[in-house]
C-alpha cells in the first residue's frame, strides 16, 4: 500500500507545478495579444485540463464500463463547480466579467439540461433503452460549435485584461513552451493519482457509478483544482473560473459529445439526482454571482459551494452502504 500512496504524492507534486506553468503560459499570451484571460481560461486552459476526463470517459465506455463513463463527466462537473470554486474561493475572492454571469454560466446549465434531456429516452421520449445515441453525441458536438464561436467572437472584446497580480510576459515562444509543459504534466500527473486512487477503490469493493462520481471525478479534476488554484492564488480570478466553467462545458458538449460519437453509452438514470444536483449548483452559483458584491462569489459563498459537495459525497458514500 506505501507504494500507491508515494505514487500519490509524486502525481499531486507533478500536478501542482504544470498547473504553474500553464497559468503563467496562458497569462503571458493573452496578456501580450491582447487575449482577456476568461478566453484564455474558457479554450486552452479548459481543454487543456479536460483532457484527463477525455482519456478516462473514452476508456470506460469502449471497456463496457458505462457508470464509469457517465459518472466521471457528471461527477467531475459537480466536483468542479463546487469543491474547486469553493477552494479556489476560499483561497482569493473571485471577481468575474459581466459575460460568465450573463453567459458562460448560463452556457454550462444549458448543457446539463441538455445532457439531462438526451439521455432519458424511456421516460421523455417513449424509448426502448437509455442511451447516448450518437446522433445526441452529434447534438452534442453541434451545441459545442456553438460555444467556440460564441467564445471566439468575444475573444477580444474583454478589457478586464488586467485582473490580479502582474502578469509576467515571456516570448511567445517561452509561452507555448509553458502552456505544452503545462498541460503534459497536468494529464500526466492527474493520470498517475487516476490510475492508483482506482486500484485503492477497487481493492476496496466499490462500484463503477460510485468510482465514476467520487475517485474518477475528483481525480481527472485535479488539473482543474491545481491550475484554479495556483490562478486564484495568483489574484489571476478570470482564469481560475473560466477555467471551471469552461471545462463543464467541455466536458458535457465535447467529451460525452466525442465519447458517444465513437461509442454509444447506455445510460443509468441512478445518476438522474446527480445531473439535478449539477443543475441546481449551477443556478446556486449564478445566485451567488448576483448578491451583495455584484459578479464576485465572497469566501462565505465559497465556504457553502465546498461545504454542499462535502454532503453531497457523504450521501453518495451512505447510499452505496445502504445498497451494499
Amino acid at each position: 500500500m506505501l507504494y500507491p500512496i508515494l505514487l500519490l504524492l509524486v502525481g499531486f507534486v507533478i500536478l501542482i507545478k504544470g498547473a504553474d506553468f500553464l497559468v503563467n503560459g496562458a497569462s503571458s499570451a493573452a496578456k501580450r495579444y491582447g487575449i482577456s484571460n476568461l478566453a484564455i481560461g474558457l479554450t486552452v486552459v479548459a481543454f487543456g485540463t479536460s483532457m484527463p476526463e477525455l482519456i478516462v470517459s473514452l476508456l470506460s465506455a469502449i471497456d463496457g464500463k458505462n457508470d464509469a463513463s457517465f459518472g466521471n463527466v457528471i461527477g467531475s462537473n459537480n466536483f468542479n463547480l463546487m469543491f474547486i470554486l469553493g477552494i479556489a474561493g476560499l483561497i482569493f475572492p473571485l471577481v468575474v466579467q459581466r459575460n460568465t454571469v450573463k453567459y458562460e454560466v448560463p452556457l454550462s446549465l444549458l448543457a446539463a439540461g441538455v445532457l439531462y434531456l438526451l439521455v432519458n429516452d424511456t421516460s421523455l421520449w417513449g424509448g426502448a433503452v437509455n442511451v447516448l445515441s450518437r446522433v445526441d453525441a452529434l447534438i452534442l458536438l453541434v451545441f459545442f460549435g456553438l460555444f467556440m464561436m460564441y467564445v471566439y467572437r468575444t475573444m477580444t472584446s474583454s478589457t478586464d485584461l488586467d485582473s490580479g497580480d502582474e502578469i509576467k510576459i515571456y516570448s511567445m515562444g517561452k509561452s507555448l513552451l509553458f502552456v505544452v509543459l503545462g498541460l503534459v504534466m497536468l494529464v500526466g500527473g492527474g493520470q498517475l493519482v487516476v490510475d492508483n486512487a482506482i486500484a485503492i477503490a477497487h481493492a476496496a469493493h466499490l462500484s463503477d457509478k460510485l468510482i465514476g462520481l467520487t475517485i474518477l471525478a475528483a481525480g481527472t479534476s485535479l488539473p482543474e483544482l491545481a491550475t484554479s488554484a495556483v490562478a486564484a492564488y495568483k489574484k489571476n480570478t478570470d482564469i481560475a473560473i473560466g477555467n471551471v466553467i469552461g471545462s463543464n462545458i467541455f466536458n458535457i458538449f465535447f467529451i460525452l459529445g466525442i465519447t458517444g460519437l465513437i461509442h454509444p453509452i447506455d445510460y443509468n438514470t441512478a445518476m438522474n439526482f446527480d445531473i439535478i444536483v449539477l443543475l441546481i449548483s449551477t443556478v446556486v452559483l449564478m445566485i451567488f454571482m448576483f448578491t451583495l458584491n455584484t459578479r464576485k462569489l465572497d469566501r462565505w459563498e465559497a465556504f457553502l459551494l465546498l461545504m454542499a459537495y462535502v454532503t453531497y459525497t457523504i450521501y453518495l458514500v451512505g447510499l452505496e452502504e445502504g445498497l451494499a
